[in-house]
C-alpha cells in the first residue's frame, strides 16, 4: 500500500510539473492545461505501466515447475502463529489427554539449519489457541515424522500422556498406516520387509551418511542359498508390512505399515531394498551421491515435468491412518488425515486409483 501511495504520489508531481510548465505558457498567451487533461495523463503512464509488466505467456511445463516450487517455499515464509492458527485449523481429533494435527509438507518437528518455522515452535500458541488462551497450556510431541512427510501427528495435553503413547508405540501397540507413491512396481504386490537398518557414510565427491541396509542373509558362493551373516553391533531391527494398492506402468500406490519405527525406515526399505523408491526421494533415489531423483521418461511425461526440474517434486509419502488403543474398556482411537492436494494432483496426472476403502 504504502509503495502505490509512492507511486501516485510521483505520477502526480510530474503531472503537476508538466501542467506548470504549459501554465507558465499559457500566461504569455496560449492555452493552460486542464484538470482533464492531468486526468487523461496519469491514466495513460498507468495503462504504460501495466503494458510493461506483462509477460510473455509461460507453458503449461513451466507453470508446472513455478507451482512446485512456490509450493515448497511457501510455508517457511509465514509466521510462526499463521502457522500455529493453520495447525489449529487442521486438527484432526481432540479429547481430554491427546490432539491429533495434520502436519504439512516441509516444516519440521524441530528447528534446524536455521529454519524459521518447526512443530516445537508453534506448540506453545497451539496449546493456548485448543485450551481458550489459559496460561501454562501446553503440548507434547508422542512420536517422529519426518520434515517431507505429511498426514497425521499425535500431541498429547500432559507429559504423562505423552509417556503412555510412546510407551504403547514401543511395544508395537499402534498401528500405523501410510500412502505413498513409488517408482516401479514391486513384485510380490504384498509382503513383509524384515531387513535391519544401519547408519553408514558414503564416500566420494560429497561426503555424507545415509541409513542403509544391514542384512542378517547373504546369497551363498554357489548361488543357490543363502547364509546366515552375524549382525552388526549397531545395526537396528527394522520391519515393514506393505501392500500395492493400485498401479499403471511404471509407478504404484503403497500402503505401508512399519512395525518398527528407525529413523528413515520406510523410504530405505522402499528404495534400497524393493528397488522402488518413493516419488520425491531425493535423498535415496541414489545412494553413492546426493542429487535430484532420475525418473523415467514415462512418469516425467504424465508428471508434466523435464528431469532437470524433477528437484522441486515433494515426497509423496503421507501417515494416512493411526490407531491407538482405547484405555479401560474404552473403543479404540481412530485418525484418519486426508491426503495433501499436491499427493491427489500426483495421481490423477499418473492415472492412479485411490481405492474406497484402505
Amino acid at each position: 500500500m504504502r509503495h502505490t501511495r509512492e507511486l501516485t504520489f510521483t505520477m502526480l508531481m510530474r503531472a503537476y510539473a508538466t501542467a506548470s510548465k504549459t501554465e507558465t505558457v499559457a500566461s504569455n498567451g496560449k492555452t493552460g492545461l486542464k484538470a482533464a487533461d492531468i486526468a487523461n495523463r496519469l491514466r495513460g503512464e498507468r495503462e504504460k505501466r501495466a503494458d510493461d509488466k506483462k509477460e510473455v505467456p509461460e507453458s503449461p511445463l513451466q507453470n508446472r515447475v513455478n507451482e512446485l516450487k512456490q509450493f515448497t517455499q511457501q510455508l517457511q515464509s509465514v509466521h510462526p502463529s499463521v502457522l500455529a492458527k493453520a495447525l489449529y485449523r487442521g486438527i484432526l481429533y481432540q479429547d481430554q489427554n491427546i490432539i491429533a494435527i495434520n502436519k504439512p509438507y516441509d516444516v519440521p518437528l524441530h528447528s534446524v539449519d536455521g529454519i524459521r518455522n518447526s512443530i516445537v515452535e508453534c506448540l506453545p500458541l497451539l496449546a493456548k489457541i485448543t485450551d481458550g488462551m489459559q496460561a501454562g497450556s501446553q503440548l507434547h510431541l508422542c512420536h517422529s515424522l519426518e520434515k517431507e512427510n505429511t498426514g497425521v501427528l499425535i500431541l498429547a495435553k500432559t507429559e504423562e500422556a505423552a509417556e503412555h503413547v510412546q510407551t504403547l508405540i514401543r511395544s508395537h501397540k499402534v498401528e500405523r498406516k501410510y500412502l505413498a507413491v513409488i517408482v516401479g512396481v514391486p513384485v510380490p504386490s504384498e509382503g513383509v520387509i524384515d531387513i535391519p537398518i544401519i547408519e553408514k557414510e558414503v564416500m566420494g565427491p560429497q561426503p555424507h551418511f545415509k541409513m542403509g541396509l544391514s542384512p542378517l542373509f547373504k546369497v551363498s558362493e554357489e548361488g543357490d542359498g543363502v547364509t546366515r551373516v552375524r549382525a552388526h553391533r549397531q545395526a537396528q531391527s527394522a520391519v515393514t508390512q506393505y501392500r500395492v494398492l493400485d498401479s499403471t506402468s511404471g509407478s504404484s500406490l503403497v500402503e505401508l505399515q512399519p512395525v518398527t519405527g528407525v529413523k528413515n525406515q520406510l523410504r530405505v526399505h522402499m528404495a534400497l531394498a524393493l528397488t522402488c523408491p518413493i516419488l520425491g526421494d531425493h535423498k535415496y533415489a541414489h545412494w553413492n551421491k546426493l542429487a535430484p531423483q532420475k525418473l523415467p521418461e514415462g512418469i516425467l511425461r504424465r508428471l508434466g515435468l523435464v528431469q532437470s526440474k524433477t528437484r522441486y517434486l515433494p515426497l509423496h509419502l503421507h501417515s494416512r491412518r493411526i490407531v491407538l488403543p482405547g484405555l479401560k474398556g474404552h473403543s479404540d482411537i481412530t485418525v484418519s488425515c486426508p491426503l495433501p492436494k499436491y499427493f491427489t494432483n500426483t495421481l490423477k496426472r499418473l492415472q492412479i486409483s485411490l481405492p474406497g476403502k484402505e
